[in-house]
């Protein structure tokens, strides 16, 4: 049976990952709290929007409400990648080789190892970022479709269109497809490997509510989703993708939302917490469920998985974080 560490923090906490063996939780206040041989506490940001895991340097990437892009290493210590005073940074993206990326209003930056920035102008508010798998382009979701541009070149952007507004974007780890969360309750997908100019479509529709989480299986075969009363899963296994099928609905219940959805990082099996702070561990090939987490005091805002998939840290909009053992 899991075991669950508790830990109580005050306020909304925006994200919990893992950096080594050592849980990082991040507070909206601006703190990022770690559990390393005790509780330590690292000042980031005066209130923090985003924090995201770099997978390429073992760091986390943060963006916050007093202009900032921090990068927090595993001992705790922080380093000012760009400040833009009395803006707000919600948007950031981790690229390979020390990139990165964040969204301010009506353009994305790119800033590579050397320190050298990029910016590239969009004609509406850029509201997600996402590198392609070697780092060589981004995506910029925007109203209206995606912008991708070449990081490295005066290259044209490529405009990809669909009528809407687009909140968030991911590519696929093989680079075949891109998909948007949008502010209506959908994803859209492009099918970026055919011909020269054929970018095709995929409608993924049918959620009750905005999609706020996405998290790819470790191949790349699922995308599940957040969303609606059960995580909902696309097939990206085919040429075509999840066009024409039907996605699986793994943890059901009856109407209590998800809110937060990880894929384990070597097995298919995927953790999905809910609007009420209950955890379950779903396993794709069979649909059995583990409960990890009893209901708590707040939704589940973040989950992170260890390097070694064994432990399971976990953030709530009510501060009532912790660390599932499914190894116990």
């Amino acid at each position: 049976m899991p075991t669950v560490a508790p830990l109580d923090l005050e306020g909304h906490v925006v994200a919990a990952h893992f950096l080594g063996d050592v849980p990082f939780f991040a507070n909206a206040s601006g703190t990022i709290h770690r559990l390393d041989g005790g509780e330590k506490v690292t000042e980031a940001h005066q209130g923090l929007l985003n924090c995201i895991r770099d997978p390429f340097s073992q760091t986390l990437l943060t963006g916050g409400e007093d202009g900032k892009v921090m990068r927090i290493a595993a001992d705790g210590s922080t380093s000012l990648l760009a400040e833009v005073p009395r803006k707000w940074i919600s948007v950031v993206a981790c690229g390979p080789q020390n990139a990165v990326a964040w969204a301010q209003g009506k353009s994305s930056f790119v800033r590579t190892a050397d320190g050298a920035v990029r910016e590239f102008p969009e004609e509406r508010t850029v509201e997600g970022i996402a590198f392609a798998g070697k780092g060589m382009r981004i995506a910029a979701a925007r109203y209206n479709g995606v912008s991708l541009h070449w990081v490295g070149t005066n290259a044209p952007a490529v405009d990809l269109d669909w009528k809407g507004a687009h909140n968030g974007v991911t590519f696929s780890p093989d680079g075949r497809f891109l998909v948007t969360m949008m502010q209506e309750n959908a994803l859209h997908g492009w099918k970026l490997d055919g011909k020269a100019g054929e970018n095709r479509h995929m409608r993924m529709t049918g959620y009750p509510a905005k999609v706020k989480s996405l998290s790819w299986s470790p191949k790349g075969k699922w995308l599940a989703s957040s969303g609606a009363p059960a995580a909902i899963v696309w097939p990206f296994s085919s040429k075509d993708g999840p066009m024409g099928k039907a996605p699986q609905e793994l943890g059901t219940r009856a109407d209590i939302m998800v809110t937060q959805v990880a894929f384990h990082p070597a097995e298919e099996v995927l953790a999905i917490g809910f609007i009420d702070g209950m955890i379950l561990g779903v396993r794709m090939a069979d649909g059995k469920e583990a409960l990890l987490r009893r209901p708590g005091k707040g939704a589940i805002t973040g989950l992170g998985w260890s390097a070694n998939g064994k432990l399971l840290a976990f953030a709530s909009e009510a501060g009532d974080c912790g660390i599932v053992d499914i190894s116990a």
